[in-house]
């Protein structure tokens, strides 16, 4: 799943980039679901997140 499709899921009525930026501000202010992504292998700068990173985004924020 690419990060904008995520990010849109959280944020409908935003743009996709305001929505990815959003996303990347909330993870930016959970140093716990920013410490579990790194764990995964994620990097600031990737475009699709695996299965994994998904769920562990879910898992902090909830479902979308």
């Amino acid at each position: 799943m690419s990060k904008a499709e995520l990010a849109m899921a959280y944020a409908p009525h935003l743009t996709p980039g305001g929505a990815v930026n959003r996303l990347m501000a909330w993870i930016r202010h959970n140093p716990e679901l920013a410490e579990a992504l790194l764990r995964t292998g994620y990097r600031k700068h990737q475009k699709l997140l695996t299965s994994l990173q998904v769920r562990t985004i879910c898992s902090y924020l909830g479902e979308p």
